[in-house]
């Protein structure tokens, strides 16, 4: 007797299958006089469910302990990072010993789903860090989703899209199915063992506090004494507000636009007659120019064709612009550098596009020229070019390619760049502004084309049998490599093979790579060259201190890509409007 009431009482209950409806451990193997009963289960099995019950038990504990104290960063997961101790789980403790049976069940049931649900962001979270080198943004970030299973699609079929996305619905089901589960368990067996339990959180809350003191760290920057749950709760919390205040801290930007309500024929007159390329080399970041292992080959394919472009009377300048993305999101540094107004999200993307601000595009279209859009990827409608203000939408049908698809199914560079040049450059055409993104190095950077000579380029057919994609490259570093060199060396013998002295070639990367390439803390830098043959274009952009040449080194100066529309439409504006 004197054991069954210790036993009512909560107090060191013998396993984790103490309920909350009595409150007292049960046992299976006597009947209520205490004499056993014929069906008993033979100890073997007993200790078989014991374990059972304590591997059930600690498989939850370890799971709740994830959704607590696992880092969002995917530089910060390490095995190390796990080992602290989350204050929020203390509280819960807490809260579920003073709490009668009912009330706790249905605590247990919502903290459960709260922390499912916040394991859930987490692994978001983590994904988004290792592709874009930042967290998931709960207002701005669901056309990443949407954008991830078409790159799937595109890249490995429609059978991976399919795949991939079930996958996912099942996990952000069965996540907080289970972290729910595990918590509810759990929390019968603080139930169960009171006394101890009390003794064990007063000894952590003690713990706690002293590494808050002593700012206690076992992995250099993670606090063993973790707040990790509130803190994340209450960024998001921020980041639901900014994203909610975002057209009006957009407006505010809009606002005084000095070239908003300029007359065309004041605009772009140093430029009057040439031809303005500008070119998105995908994936183009400051890592293929500085890396180690990536740079040799590339600096060499920039440093030769320098040469080779100064030899036919081309002159170039360098420098790198600060995007704002990085391992995707192609379009947001799109809208950044033609509208001077920083996209970093697509709830800003969205809104901009919304706008009536004055693009480089538009500031062209306005100034006389005719304005294009090649856009290799484009497949169906696209609303938002309207923003740009095109003249000409060339999408996959217009384009007229007919050979096979390459990296992320679409056509290589050379093609996209030979199209434009048969329909927008040819004899006797009007002065052309275009903005062209190059797709050849887009990841998985593979396969990789050839490049062939420019009368073969035809409508495509030239590449059958060429696209033969090295599975196990894709994704790796040597990959990227060979893509941009490709990319590269494209974008030079397009200028040996069709330039002249009214040709303007803007080409700069839209981000860095993915971090699978960059490695940590590469930040968001992409070069960027302006290269001409007239040499009155150059000496325009003389006080920015670019650079010579296609390659800037390291010291070449940085600027925020948004900060781009504005100096280009100074420096070759009227005199009296030109700046450094």
């Amino acid at each position: 007797m004197t054991d069954l009431s210790r036993r009512a009482d909560g107090d060191d209950a013998p396993d984790a299958t103490t309920t909350d409806d009595s409150e007292t451990a049960t046992t299976t193997d006597h009947n209520e006089t205490g004499t056993t009963t014929d069906d008993a289960p033979a100890p073997g099995r007993r200790r078989s469910r014991r374990v059972l019950a304590a591997t059930v038990t600690a498989l939850a504990a370890a799971l709740v302990l994830v959704a607590l104290v696992a880092p969002s960063d995917i530089n910060e997961f390490t095995p190390r990072a796990f080992l602290r101790i989350p204050v929020e789980g203390l509280i819960a403790v807490a809260l579920l010993l003073v709490l009668p049976p009912r009330p706790r069940r249905v605590a247990a049931t919502l903290l459960g789903a709260l922390l499912g649900l916040v394991l859930v962001l987490k692994v978001t979270d983590l994904g988004f860090s290792l592709v874009l080198d930042r967290p998931f943004d709960l207002i701005a970030d669901w056309t990443f989703l949407g954008a991830g299973a078409e790159f799937l699609s595109e890249s490995y079929g429609r059978a991976a899209e399919v795949g991939a996305v079930a996958l996912a619905v099942v996990a952000v089901l069965a996540v907080p199915l289970l972290v729910t589960l595990s918590v509810r368990r759990l929390t019968r067996v603080v139930a169960g063992h009171r006394r101890v339990t009390a003794r064990a959180t007063t000894a952590f809350a003690a713990a706690w506090v002293v590494c808050v003191v002593l700012g206690a760290q076992i992995v250099p920057g993670v606090p063993v004494a973790a707040g990790t749950v509130a803190s994340g709760l209450y960024d998001r919390a921020r980041q639901v507000r900014a994203g909610l205040n975002d057209q009006e801290t957009l407006n505010t930007q809009l606002a005084g636009d000095p070239f908003q309500t300029m007359p065309g024929e004041e605009m772009l007159t140093a430029l009057r007659g040439k031809d303005v390329l500008f070119t998105f080399v995908e994936s183009y970041g400051r890592v293929a120019v500085e890396d180690p292992d990536l740079a040799p080959e590339v600096d060499a394919v920039l440093d030769e064709g320098t040469r080779q472009l100064r030899a036919a009377g081309y002159g170039s300048r360098s420098a790198f612009l600060t995007s704002s993305t990085t391992g995707g999101g192609s379009w947001l540094a799109h809208a950044t550098l033609m509208s001077g107004i920083r996209a970093d999200n697509q709830l800003r993307y969205t809104n901009l596009v919304r706008s009536d601000r004055m693009t480089l595009n538009g500031a062209f279209k306005r100034a006389g020229w005719r304005t294009t859009l090649v856009m290799p990827a484009l497949t169906r409608a696209w609303p938002e070019a309207e923003f740009f203000s095109p003249d000409k939408v060339y999408g996959v049908k217009e384009l007229g390619y007919r050979g096979p698809l390459f990296s992320f199914s679409s056509p290589p560079d050379q093609y996209t760049l030979s199209a434009f040049q048969r329909s927008e450059r040819g004899p006797g055409h009007a002065p052309v502004m275009a903005e062209i993104p190059l797709l050849s190095s887009h990841i998985p950077w593979t396969p990789v084309p050839p490049l062939v000579d420019w009368d073969d380029v035809g409508d495509g057919s030239v590449y059958k049998g060429t696209a033969r994609a090295d599975r196990s490259a894709e994704g790796t570093r040597e990959a990227y490599r060979q893509a941009v060199v490709y990319t590269l060396r494209t974008l030079i013998s397009y200028v040996q093979r069709y330039g002249d002295e009214n040709l303007v070639l803007v080409f700069l990367g839209d981000h860095q790579p993915a971090r699978a390439v960059t490695g940590e803390g590469a930040g968001k830098d992409v070069p960027i060259t302006v290269v001409a043959k007239d040499p009155a274009v150059l000496d325009r952009i003389a006080g920015w201190g670019w650079q010579d040449g296609l390659n800037p080194d390291p010291q070449a100066p940085v600027w925020p890509m948004e900060s781009f529309r504005d100096r280009f439409l100074h420096a070759f504006g009227p005199k009296s409007t030109t700046h450094s």
